[in-house]
């Protein structure tokens, strides 16, 4: 068993920290200051291969692996964290499509996503449907060339600023086996957008989106009639472990910072790390990061494998962001009342990390499969 990065990957993360900690990193505060989601940082991660990182090669992508994907996710975490979910994003919605859409279509819209030049995001939750997303009431309509769209999504990633969604859609009766995913054009004039006033990850748009009757063609289904839930769900397990680097990415940072702290900050003499009251908690945030880290990238290697990692990744996706959280909130406490200001990104990052023990599926759920892996499902609730 091999627990370290080869030559390659360790190359390729050296690449990305030098790449997140020059262009990105400068933008962090600034962008939540001003709640902005800036289509320069669109462009400056597509140049780096980071919005095409699951999108195969003759479409202009990296076609890279899931680790290598988890990889950079976790490097630009540390920079900039809201913007891995750029990232995560594109990574979720190309798979999506790679598996799922016909090559005509594969052709058309993957470049785009590549290089930069299409944002998307991916519409699920509705305002009376977040986890139990089988129920979702938003209705497509048929025509004679296609569907329209009718209803609203709400709480959506990148919201504001995406070009192209995966919408999730009612097409017949109820259940999941009613539902389909749709590729359709958020700049159409049906489509109105709401902007939320959030606590964190102000820079990424999250909103909620009015569809009243958005013209989607057949040629916009993703998929199987009837098939989109499955379809997309089955994205997630891969999404949400790179969800967890993202998250660790940021309190590792913040316990760099709270370490070199320690080691200048004097008091009564002495360096405050040489005070077991400071240092024990730090070697245990820097414990528990290791384990959360581990699991992470072991779900994406068991995906890189071809096997089973829906437990794994539940694991990653209920405790990394908790684990950040606390981690971030323990350096806060350790650098004190120099990390309280706004001046400084610690502050920001508790904020943001948050966010994410929400986003993309509540520690709840993640804990429902990782009893059903356990137990059987039959034993399990």
């Amino acid at each position: 068993m091999d627990y370290g990065f080869d030559e390659d990957q360790e190359a390729y993360r050296q690449t990305v920290r030098r790449f997140a900690t020059t262009v990105l990193a400068p933008h962090y505060q600034s962008d939540d200051k001003t709640a902005t989601f800036r289509r320069q940082q669109a462009r400056d991660m597509a140049a780096m291969g980071l919005t095409g990182l699951r999108i195969p090669t003759e479409h202009g992508g990296q076609e890279a692996t899931a680790v290598i994907a988890g990889i950079a996710t976790e490097e630009v975490g540390r920079a900039d964290f809201n913007a891995t979910y750029l990232i995560i994003n594109t990574a979720l919605i190309s798979d999506i499509i790679v598996r799922n859409a016909t090559p005509q279509q594969q052709a058309a819209w993957l470049p785009g996503i590549a290089s930069g030049e299409t944002v998307p995001c991916i519409c699920i939750t509705e305002p009376g449907h977040g986890t139990d997303a089988a129920s979702l009431e938003l209705k497509a309509v048929r025509t004679d060339t296609g569907w329209t769209l009718h209803g609203e999504k709400t709480s959506i990633t990148l919201g504001m600023a995406s070009d192209r969604g995966v919408v999730l859609a009612r097409t017949g009766g109820p259940g999941a086996r009613g539902v389909s995913a749709f590729w359709v054009d958020l700049h159409h004039p049906t489509v109105t957008r709401s902007a939320f006033d959030d606590l964190g990850s102000r820079a990424i748009g999250r909103a909620s989106l009015h569809f009243d009757g958005t013209p989607v063609e057949d040629g916009d289904l993703i998929g199987a009639e009837g098939g989109g839930f499955v379809s997309v769900m089955q994205g997630f397990d891969y999404s949400r472990a790179i969800i967890g680097l993202g998250c660790i990415g940021a309190a590792e940072a913040s316990l760099d910072e709270a370490l070199q702290w320690s080691r200048d900050r004097v008091a009564f003499g002495q360096p405050i790390g040489t005070f077991q009251g400071v240092a024990f908690p730090l070697a245990e945030c820097a414990t528990y990061l290791k384990g959360a880290r581990h699991i992470c990238l072991e779900a994406l290697w068991r995906k890189d494998n071809g096997l089973e990692h829906s437990a794994e990744a539940a694991m990653a996706k209920f405790w990394a962001p908790k684990l950040a959280a606390e981690v971030i909130h323990q350096c806060l406490l350790t650098i004190g009342h120099v990390a309280y200001s706004s001046e400084a990104p610690i502050g920001q990052r508790l904020r943001d990390v948050i966010g994410l023990e929400i986003g993309d599926g509540t520690a709840q759920v993640s804990k429902l499969v990782i009893s059903r892996h356990l137990l059987g499902r039959e034993f399990a609730p």
